[in-house]
C-alpha cells in the first residue's frame, strides 16, 4: 500500500507510529496537531526532544537516567545503600518511589531476560549488579522485575546468582489487587496471594 498523504505528512506520520504506544491513527492524529500548531511551538517541542537526547545519560552507578555522573537517587546521600531495588527499566523506580515505603538503592537491569527476542543475561546490566553487591557493602537485595515470564525468569536468574553471595534475596509479593473480586482472579495472581499470606 502507497503512502496515503503527500511526502513530507506521511514520513510525519510513520515517524510518530514508530514510537511505542502509538498506533497509526494517533500518529495520524499527532501529525495533524503538529502540523496545525504555530511553528514556534513545533520548535520548542523539537528542540526539547533533541535537548533531552543529548544531556540525559546512564547513572553510572545504577544505569537509572541521569544528567550527570550519577542520578539523583545515587546522591541523595539519606537513602540506605544496603538495601538494593533491582527494577527492569528507569520508569519501574517511577513506580516504587510512589508507594514511598522504599529509601533504599536502585539499580535499572535495563531491561529482562527474553530469549525469544534474542535478550540474554550478557545484555542486561548484570554483571555491574553483581560489582556492586561486592563493592557497596549490599545485605539485602529486592528482586523487582515485572509479574510475567520474562520477569519471573530474570527474578530467578539473579536470585541463583546472588544466592552464594550470603546476602538476603527478596521477591516484591504480587498478589490480589485492592477493589477486585475474587473470582476474576487468575490462578497464578491466586496462588501468589496464597504462598505469600502473612499473619494478622
Amino acid at each position: 500500500m502507497g503512502s496515503v498523504y503527500e511526502g513530507p505528512i506521511q514520513a510525519l506520520i510513520d515517524e510518530l507510529g514508530r514510537l511505542p504506544g502509538v498506533g497509526p491513527k494517533s500518529a495520524q492524529r499527532i501529525a495533524f496537531h503538529l502540523l496545525k500548531i504555530p511553528p514556534e511551538d513545533v520548535a520548542r517541542l523539537a528542540t526539547t526532544i533533541v535537548e533531552a537526547k543529548r544531556k540525559v545519560t546512564w547513572c553510572r552507578r545504577c544505569f537509572n537516567f541521569a544528567t550527570g555522573d550519577l542520578c539523583s537517587y545515587c546522591l541523595d546521600e539519606r537513602r540506605d545503600r544496603t538495601v538494593c531495588c533491582v527494577v527492569e527499566e528507569a520508569r519501574d523506580i517511577v513506580a516504587v518511589e510512589r508507594t514511598h515505603e522504599f529509601h533504599g538503592s536502585y539499580h535499572v537491569l535495563q531491561g529482562a531476560i527474553a530469549p525469544i527476542e534474542g535478550v540474554g543475561p550478557e545484555q542486561l546490566r548484570i554483571k555491574e549488579l553483581l560489582g556492586r553487591i561486592g563493592d557497596e557493602g549490599i545485605t539485602e537485595v529486592i528482586l523487582a522485575t515485572n509479574p510475567n515470564i520474562e520477569g519471573e525468569a530474570t527474578a530467578m536468574y539473579l536470585a541463583r546468582l546472588c544466592k552464594p553471595l550470603e546476602i538476603r534475596v527478596t521477591r516484591l509479593a504480587s498478589g490480589l489487587p485492592v477493589g477486585g473480586d475474587l473470582e476474576y482472579a487468575d490462578e497464578i495472581t491466586l496462588g501468589r496471594a496464597l504462598e505469600g499470606r502473612r499473619d494478622l
